[in-house]
């Protein structure tokens, strides 16, 4: 079974003011993601947010300005796309949707074996929780159409990355 698991599509990525906004390229993403939502609903496959969500003296801060605090208006799924019953909503502090967080309890107690990834920022997040799926066994698909960052050089190497060494399928024709 697949499972569409969409990272941090947060205000402070997301929207013009946000700490850390992707910009034009985070904003471009959002029509295609509602799609997928859409068809793996339809499928009734599951569909998780995965928002990133840290304290307010985080460690990431030392590299990052503080973004996502707990709580706070940035830290919120962009209000374009809309949770529903039955959608997953998975809190993290790190840049991996798995590290420590009951994701891959989730995904094996639903029968998933292959995810479908989204979201941003692709050199980030979406990376490092590539890594860890394939380190855990799930087969990986990232739409290219579906994934962003607020670094077009750091986008196109990580996308590479995850072809070449992690060997998840970047599907480029949907």
């Amino acid at each position: 079974m697949k499972a569409l698991i969409i990272i941090d599509m947060l205000k402070d990525f997301i929207e013009e003011d946000g700490i850390l906004t992707t910009g034009p390229a985070g904003k471009e993403i959002i029509p295609f993601i509602k799609e997928k939502v859409i068809e793996f609903r339809q499928n009734d496959s599951p569909v998780i947010y995965i928002c990133d969500s840290h304290e307010k003296d985080d460690k990431e801060f030392d590299m990052f300005p503080p973004h996502c605090i707990t709580n706070t208006d940035g830290s919120q799924i962009i209000e374009d796309l809309e949770v529903e019953d039955g959608d997953k909503v998975i809190r993290k502090r790190r840049y991996s949707a798995f590290f420590g967080t009951d994701l891959d309890l989730y995904l094996r107690e639903k029968g998933v074996d292959e995810i479908c990834l989204v979201g941003v920022c692709t050199n980030i997040c979406v990376l490092y929780t590539a890594a860890d799926a394939r380190n855990l066994g799930y087969k990986v698909n990232i739409y290219e159409k579906g994934v962003a960052s607020f670094d077009q050089e750091a986008h196109g190497f990580a996308l590479k990355e995850m072809e070449r060494t992690l060997g998840c399928k970047i599907i480029r024709d949907e």
